[in-house]
């Protein structure tokens, strides 16, 4: 008995499926065709046939959608951005138009009583016709003495109790501000305490001794006002503080004090109208130099 087998496959591609992507392909649908004669033809003959479908993908589909949906995701991301950067610039200007406002009432209130003070003090004490030359010259020379003292005072209670026991409060001046006032200024408020009183006992008592109070107290509140220009305004960029940013020494002192904040000489300096004397002793003049070119590059 004979027998043959005869064998014939056909390949066709079949787009069953919808498009499931508005700019893509369609799968292609790929189907095999198989088919199996036996012979010769008896009634035991058998006739098989099958047919396989196999669905394929297409790798420039797949990659059209990975990059419209990367795409996509970047657009959002980027709007992201762009709204945090906004919302944050928008703080800030109303962080800088807050401590402006406070500055310039607080500056225009205490210069205005300061003056006031000081001529009323200096009318009253002429008004027999005598000129006390002692006590003016006493009132003057502490204030000056007092002021410059203020800056030793400053450096010293920087280092041994701002940056030791007093941390917790000084921290908030050492990391970013996310609001118009910091913990940190309440020192302010505590150097501003001795000032009042000594100026309240010299203002309304007379003689020698009340003069140099006075005098104290001016010096005091002079050096406070300067240290809010330089430091709050010029250097930690708190409110605008106009033609001060030109002056060379200041712009040098705003870079001594960024140092301080860098930490690149263990803190140093501390002081501030003096800080840059202080990185000079530690030999970091090449520094300062750096930062002062950079402030001036960035117009800071």
């Amino acid at each position: 008995m004979a027998a043959g087998l005869s064998t014939a496959a056909n390949l066709k591609s079949y787009n069953l499926l919808q498009p499931s992507h508005p700019l893509s392909k369609p799968t292609p649908l790929r189907c095999f065709h198989h088919h199996t004669t036996i012979f010769p033809l008896p009634p035991s003959t058998r006739i098989t046939a099958f047919t396989v479908c196999v669905l394929t993908e297409d790798p420039k589909r797949n990659l059209q959608i990975k990059t419209e949906e990367e795409e996509e995701e970047e657009e959002v991301k980027a709007q992201v951005v762009s709204s945090r950067v906004a919302e944050k610039l928008a703080r800030k200007k109303s962080q800088r138009f807050t401590y402006l406002v406070a500055a310039v009432m607080s500056t225009f209130g205490i210069t205005s009583m300061a003056v006031f003070a000081v001529y009323y003090r200096f009318s009253w004490q002429m008004e027999g016709g005598d000129v006390p030359w002692s006590e003016m010259l006493g009132t003057f020379s502490l204030s000056v003495g007092a002021a410059v003292a203020m800056e030793f005072w400053a450096r010293w209670a920087h280092r041994v109790l701002w940056h030791a026991s007093l941390w917790n409060m000084h921290e908030s001046h050492h990391r970013p501000r996310e609001v118009p006032f910091e913990l940190n200024d309440v020192f302010a408020i505590i150097n501003a305490v001795p000032a009042i009183a000594l100026l309240s006992y010299g203002f309304f008592h007379k003689g020698l001794v009340p003069g140099l109070c006075f005098g104290a107290g001016l010096g005091i509140t002079v050096f406070g006002m300067a240290y809010m220009f330089v430091h709050d305004g010029l250097v930690h960029k708190r409110f605008p503080v106009g033609p001060i940013a030109s002056v060379p020494y200041f712009r040098t002192v705003a870079a001594a004090h960024q140092l301080h904040h860098s930490d690149k000489f263990n803190g140093v300096p501390y002081g501030l109208f003096l800080g840059p004397k202080e990185v000079e002793e530690v030999g970091g003049l090449e520094e300062l130099e750096k930062e002062i070119s950079w402030r001036m590059r960035s117009g800071s």
